[in-house]
């Protein structure tokens, strides 16, 4: 009985060490990265953004030019509607209004489809950016030695030196040359 405990007692002694090095954590070297400063700054996402606020405005036009005639027969047919005081509106008038609310309908599908274009570019331009920055994250906290890469808005405060913005941006100026600001259709492939 001795023996065995002596022997629990020893290899417990032994093993105490060794669980105590499998938890041991190397100090954290901690580098900051200031991702809107990237993101505005490298050169594909200027020309990114800029091809963005041209298919904004663009967007925007559209939208008004299908607006202006149909504000104008809208008017037009609200003032027959309203002529004969109280009288349902006649066969031609009906079909005027049915008409309308045709051309409406499909004005409103087209400025729909163009916002849902717009938005699937800005995160086809998202993804390309994030694709290229996550191996970027990798290789610069290699070369500056630090094991914790922290966005700079995720910090209260942080000195210079742990800035590595400036080799994130540098590298993902040379990784990323340029961004497809055209989202890829995407498929619609029904079971038949």
């Amino acid at each position: 009985m001795k023996t065995l405990l002596i022997s629990a007692s020893f290899l417990a002694a032994i093993l105490a060490p060794a669980a105590a090095q499998a938890q041991a954590l190397p100090p954290a070297i901690v580098a900051v990265v200031d991702l809107d400063k990237v993101t505005s700054q490298c050169t594909a996402c200027k020309t990114a953004n800029a091809a963005l606020q041209s298919q904004l405005t663009a967007e925007q036009n559209r939208e008004k030019t299908l607006s202006g005639p149909l504000e104008t027969e809208r008017a037009s047919i609200q003032a027959a509607v309203d002529a004969p005081k109280g009288k349902d509106p006649d066969a031609a008038l009906q079909t005027r209004i049915k008409a309308f609310q045709s051309k409406a309908q499909q004005a409103q599908d087209e400025v729909e489809r163009g916002r849902a274009q717009l938005q699937a570019n800005q995160a086809y331009i998202r993804k390309q950016i994030a694709d290229k920055l996550g191996p970027i994250y990798s290789q610069v906290m290699t070369r500056r030695g630090a094991n914790i890469l922290v966005e700079q808005g995720a910090t209260l405060a942080s000195g210079a030196t742990l800035d590595v913005s400036n080799d994130v941006l540098a590298a993902l100026n040379a990784a990323l040359p340029s961004v497809s600001t055209t989202a890829p259709a995407a498929s619609t492939t029904q079971g038949r």
